[in-house]
């Protein structure tokens, strides 16, 4: 019976820690306004994402030229915007582009008229603050807006709306530390409960190797599936999404193998401990005095 409870308890605390894993992470990265804000200023770092995201601004000044009636040269404003993206100023800014994106996602206060077909939104008008390009602009006659709301999506997508995700934000962070504390108690109990506690340490490292190596192999399958999702997008902006795709992996890789690393740290010191106890219990076996034979 206690090996049953052992068993359960072991495998509760594997399911536990492979949905903790995941859910801390999108929880500190991309649910976090401030967290998924520092993650895109860590993704804008790629020069793939950089050069997609100048040729983007590229377009859209040039649209912004002509509409108010000028010509552009389109290898000048090219030049500019590379320039740009290539700067230190870039990846704050383009953080700051991303909050808007993330409010239309994950709050209420992003109107839904905001664009004419109802499509997800970033706004570009952060790095319009450059002073390369406002001086870019100044020289067709053009002024900087404020706010350049540009889609991510080519049609609006099927039931995605502006607070999509409200109550994701509101209630992830609860979450997150329900799922932290849950996993540590089965943890504990299935230690507790174990017969051999060198043996329960092996097996609760077998599970975070398990959650790591199932998480590896989760992340290619839904890597996969996101690009088919991408092509739904306009080149530059599925070139950023990509980018920024790719970063999220490459975050999710390190906390993967941090569990991998400690997945085996723990199945060492279990068995250390397993081989420790043997030893311990062979010597006092021999030590043990022999009772004397009845006469």
């Amino acid at each position: 019976m206690r090996f049953v409870m052992t068993a359960l308890l072991w495998l509760v605390t594997t399911v536990l820690l492979a949905a903790t894993l995941p859910a801390v992470w999108a929880q500190r990265h991309l649910v976090d306004s401030d967290g998924y804000a520092h993650f895109a200023q860590g993704a804008a770092a790629d020069p793939k994402l950089q050069d997609a995201m100048a040729a983007e601004l590229a377009t859209q000044l040039s649209d912004l030229a002509s509409n108010s009636g000028y010509d552009t040269d389109t290898d000048l404003l090219r030049a500019v915007t590379g320039s740009y993206t290539g700067s230190s100023a870039f990846p704050e800014q383009f953080a700051q582009a991303n909050r808007f994106a993330h409010r239309w996602l994950f709050t209420n206060t992003v109107r839904s008229d905001l664009d004419s077909q109802g499509r997800w939104v970033v706004d570009l008008g952060p790095m319009l603050n450059d002073s390369s390009i406002q001086q870019t602009l100044q020289s067709f006659g053009v002024t900087a807006p404020s706010s350049l709301p540009v889609p991510l999506t080519e049609n609006a997508a099927a039931g995605l709306r502006p607070g999509q995700l409200q109550q994701v934000a509101r209630w992830g962070p609860w979450a997150s530390v329900g799922l932290t504390i849950l996993t540590g108690i089965f943890a504990v109990l299935t230690l507790a409960v174990a017969r051999r506690r060198g043996k329960a340490l092996v097996a609760l490292g077998a599970s975070a190797i398990l959650v790591g190596g199932a998480g590896w192999a989760g992340l290619e399958i839904g890597r996969r599936r996101l690009d088919g999702l991408l092509g739904n997008t306009p080149d530059d902006i599925r070139q950023i999404a990509e980018s920024m795709v790719s970063h999220a992996v490459a975050g999710m890789h390190d906390w993967l193998n941090l569990s991998l690393l400690g997945g085996a740290g723990l199945v060492a010191v279990g068995l250390v401990a397993t081989l420790l106890g043997g030893l311990w219990n062979r010597t006092s076996t021999r030590d043990a005095p022999t009772s004397a034979p009845a006469v």
